[in-house]
Parts: C-alpha cells; structure tokens; sequence
C-alpha cells in the first residue's frame, strides 16, 4: 500500500497511539540519542530490510552530529523533540549516556503507554531503576535491558538482553526478532549483561573486518565510535594500553609466525610429522634463559633468527 503524500512531506510521520505491537511489520521505532549506537542499528535495520527508515524516528539536541546527517540521509525521521519521538515509537531505545537517563525518564514519563516498550541501552543502568522511574507514570511499564554493539551496522552484532517484570514473553521475542536481523542475539539473565558489557558491548570483536571492508572508515575511527568519553569502553582500552596489550599482540603473532616456520623447515629436513615436533627455538630460548619474558623470547627468535636453513645469513 502506498504512502500519502501528506505523509511523505511530514518530518514525523503521524502514527496511532492505540494501537497493540503485534509484530516487526507493524513496528515503529524510536531512539533517544542520535549518535554511533542509534546510526549503527537504524542502518542495521534498514539493510537487513526488517524495518523500513520513514518508520524509524531519532531525537537528540545536538544537530551538529555527524551521525545526524547521516540518519537524515538514510530517511530517517528526526526531530529534537524526545516526547515526540517517544509518542511515534513502539519500541523506543535509550541511546544515551546512564546519566542522562533518569532525566529522560522524567521527560517521557507522562506519554507513555501500554504498547510502548522501553528498551534501554545504557550501561549500568538497572531494569528496577527504569521501572520504578516510570511507574510514578504507568502501573506496569514494559521494559528491557539490552546490550549490543557497534557491528549490527554490517548485521555481525552480538545482542544480549534481559525482560523486567511487566514485560511480556512476546516484548522480548519481538526485540529478539528485530536485533537478530543485524547479528547475534539472545535472552540472559540481568545480572550478567555488566560482563557483557565489559566483553562485546566494549570490545567490538564480532564483524570488525567486515565493518573495516564495508564503512570506509580508517580503524582508528572505527575505535572511536565505540569510545564515550568516560564510558566503559574507553576504561576498558585504557587497562588494555597500560598493560602493553598492543606489544602482546604484535609478540603473539610474531611467535606463531616463528613456530609455524621452524615447524616447515623441521619437517622438511627431518621428515616427521610437524606434530610430533616437541622442541623448537621458542623453548630452547625459555630453557637457556628462565627469565626472559614471552614478549622477550619472541622478539629475540624473530629477529635473530630470519632463516635456519640460511646457516644464520640475514636476508
């Protein structure tokens, strides 16, 4: 059925506010914040062709947002308004920092609905704390923790959430359906969406060569988009930083670099099974001196030693 061109004109398209969700195809969706989280899952969504862009609106105060630009671009309705972007939402998601959140609450609380299901991204943020936020506004308001990251905009993100107590089996299913069309996802208990957190909502791993080959984007960049300024994400790279997490990588690559060579040429000269080889330069290195590092070692096979079979020539 096509769209009026009423419709099409209004920044926000008008939707019924009586209405009960009762699947994907008659979803809207909002998001509170506009930034990478809301940008990443409105073009998750759209490419994965489970919702379409005119039934997604966004709202943030900020229109200098380089993701603003690109919700706009999309077709996404945007507005700076929060009531109303709640007001044409089903499924609205809290896309803001945990601070913001209560402020939010306040604003919303007066509009909202039976058929509105609250969905809250924010890290930290309990489901009590949300729910009893709003019912000061509505007995039984539907709510759900959920924890995502950055690849649902390549649809490789892995989704976690957990139901609050009026939340329906069918609230959560239809959250379900709609992060399942851009990665991973699946139900857990509360209490372990903080080690979620600390695990794929703040490192990223799932889909980061395919975010690499398909956003355009320098890897730096990417890293920054998962990065709030005092959020957990950064904290989470600061430890990895101070504990030399880049130096270990670069010495775990080079070491399975080195081991995969001498087990060639082991193979080669002696004729056995690359698996039955026990000893190799890495050991004899640990053996000789008990406390050279791991790091150590590697970079001393590594640079010492370029060929075996060259009888120890530099290349």
């Amino acid at each position: 059925m096509g769209l009026s061109l009423s419709l099409l004109q209004s920044p926000i398209a008008s939707l019924s506010t009586s209405h009960q969700v009762t699947g994907v195809d008659t979803m809207s969706v909002g998001f509170i914040g506009a930034g990478q989280l809301a940008f990443s899952l409105a073009r998750g969504f759209t490419a994965a062709g489970i919702l379409a862009a005119h039934k997604i609106t966004a709202s943030s105060p900020d229109t200098d947002l380089p993701t603003v630009a690109g919700l706009r671009k999309m077709g996404v309705n945007f507005t700076l308004s929060n009531k109303e972007t709640f007001k044409n939402s089903d499924v609205l998601f809290l896309a803001v920092k945990p601070s913001i959140i209560p402020f939010i609450l306040d604003e919303i609380g007066l509009d909202i609905e039976n058929r509105h299901i609250v969905v809250s991204c924010a890290a930290g943020v309990t489901i009590s704390s949300i729910e009893k936020k709003l019912s000061a506004f509505c007995p039984a308001p539907k709510v759900i923790r959920c924890m995502t990251n950055t690849p649902v905009i390549v649809r490789e993100g892995a989704t976690v959430y957990a139901t609050g107590t009026h939340a329906e089996v069918e609230d959560g299913k239809l959250l379900e359906q709609l992060m399942a069309s851009v990665g991973f996802c699946t139900e857990v208990e509360e209490d372990l969406i903080d080690a979620v957190t600390g695990l794929s909502g703040s490192g990223p791993a799932y889909g980061a060569a395919k975010m690499l080959l398909e956003s355009e984007q320098h890897p730096g960049q990417l890293k920054d988009n998962v990065c709030s300024p005092g959020g957990a994400t950064i904290h989470a790279l600061h430890f990895l930083e101070s504990g030399g997490f880049r130096s270990l990588l670069i010495n775990a690559v080079e070491a399975s670099c080195i081991r995969t060579r001498e087990l060639q040429q082991l193979a080669d000269q002696e004729k056995v099974s690359p698996a039955a080889i026990k000893k190799t330069l890495l050991d004899k290195v640990k053996l000789e001196s008990p406390t050279v590092s791991m790091a150590s070692a590697s970079k001393v096979s590594l640079f010492s030693n370029s060929s075996r079979s060259s009888g120890g020539k530099k290349n």
